[in-house]
């Protein structure tokens, strides 16, 4: 097995309780200590999902704190923020398709 993203593992296997990480091994375990294996489809459909959603946090980071929006708005108002602020960052990280 290859190295796994722990989250996607855990979205897509109800039973898997432990993930370890040896050298480039991903490795479940159920609640037994018994090795899961993992079904890739699950897996992949998850990963996806995932992926898909990355784009939120890496946007959330790239906004400056909601004071300094709300100051902006203030005295630039509504139309300056989306152009100079919320524009750039969604351009940068765009939405999947």
């Amino acid at each position: 097995m290859t190295l796994f993203n722990h989250t996607a593992i855990l979205n897509s296997h109800s039973n898997v309780v432990n993930i370890l990480d040896e050298g480039n091994t991903t490795t479940a375990y159920d609640v037994d200590a018994k090795v899961v294996t993992i079904d890739t489809t699950k897996y992949n459909a998850a990963k996806t999902e995932l992926d898909n959603l990355a784009y939120q946090a890496q946007r959330a980071a790239e906004y400056p704190d909601m004071g300094t929006q709300l100051d902006y708005i203030y005295h630039n108002g509504i139309d300056k923020w989306k152009t100079d602020i919320v524009d750039p960052v969604k351009a940068k990280y765009p939405k999947p398709e």
